[in-house]
């Protein structure tokens, strides 16, 4: 029993690893995962790793080729954009169901939230890029922050896996709209202690879209990468 529970720890720790590194762009999109060198990388065995490997290719993040083995998901501006119009309709209306049934609780989150955010984005305004990752972190914890009281596990689950999804791309362009976004965050803050959804919405399908235009020109030569790549 003991050994299970520790076999299952491993794994567990591995693939959250493995899943983090490919989000943050260690492992960049189309990078052939190689279960030798994952071996040496990560110290699990072999067959935890298909394990893990084939669990991350249902989660979207890694491609699973039959006999030719597994590689990282390629990216894509249609695949951007689609990822980027779910995660406005789960997020909306998670903002609906959270902004009506918050407490004094959730407005704390909230606010706490934004707080550590904002002393991030104060940092990567004045040209230190070296946070980008706890940037990053900060970003999504506000956003979780903001749907945490919508009373649905399965929603905020499913949305942490879009956002996720979301957030690779934002690494793999390193894109950040410096005060414009800072400002938006501001204003879903506000809007969600006025308990104002509508705003709140319109500004996060702004803050997306802004995101995603962003994103699409900054990735340019990275899509035509992997286009070329893979004729």
């Amino acid at each position: 029993m003991h050994e299970n529970t520790q076999n299952s720890t491993i794994s567990e720790t591995t693939y959250r690893q493995i899943r983090a590194d490919i989000i943050f762009g260690r492992l960049t999109p189309g990078e052939k995962l190689k279960l030798d060198r994952l071996k040496n990388l990560y110290g699990a065995s072999v067959s935890t790793l298909r394990e893990i490997l084939n669990r991350l290719s249902s989660d979207g993040l890694v491609t699973a080729e039959g006999q030719r083995g597994f590689e990282v998901a390629p990216v894509s501006p249609q695949d951007l954009k689609e990822i980027a119009a779910l995660r406005q309709l789960l997020e909306c209306y998670a903002m609906e169901l959270s902004f009506a049934s918050g407490d004094m609780d959730w407005e704390g989150r909230v606010v706490a939230a934004h707080h550590k955010l904002q002393q991030m984005e104060r940092r990567m305004i004045s040209g230190d890029h070296s946070i980008a990752k706890e940037w990053k972190r900060y970003d999504w914890e506000f956003h979780q922050a903001l749907i945490s009281a919508c009373g649905s596990k399965v929603l905020m689950d499913t949305h942490a896996a879009v956002f996720d999804k979301y957030l690779r791309y934002q690494m793999v362009s390193l894109t950040f709209r410096g005060q414009i976004a800072a400002d938006e965050h501001r204003q879903m803050l506000d809007a969600a202690l006025a308990r104002d959804a509508v705003t709140a919405q319109m500004v996060l399908r702004k803050h997306v879209e802004a995101g995603v235009e962003r994103g699409l020109l900054a990735s340019a030569p990275e899509f035509q990468k992997k286009k070329a790549g893979s004729a």
